[in-house]
């Protein structure tokens, strides 16, 4: 059973598509076929993969220490 929101969303874009040619008509559906074989377990393995991608010789409290120490700040009169 579709969401509200995913009844709204594809009530929205269909009337966008009335504007399609039957070509493109046929390759949205290509197109849409295609990404129901990625499934959210595909999604959620490229994501967790993602983790530690960022990669550094320094510890993370000198990485810390150092984006706190490049910090600027600057006294403004606001003169109210």
């Amino acid at each position: 059973m579709m969401s509200y929101t995913d009844r709204h969303i594809v009530k929205t874009y269909s009337g966008l598509f009335e504007g399609l040619s039957s070509s493109g008509k046929r390759e949205l559906i290509e197109s849409l076929t295609k990404s129901l074989g990625t499934e959210s377990n595909e999604k959620d393995e490229k994501f967790f993969k993602s983790f530690g991608a960022f990669s550094a010789e320094k510890s993370p409290e000198e990485i810390a220490a150092e984006i706190k120490a490049s910090r600027k700040f600057r006294k403004k009169d606001l003169g109210f």
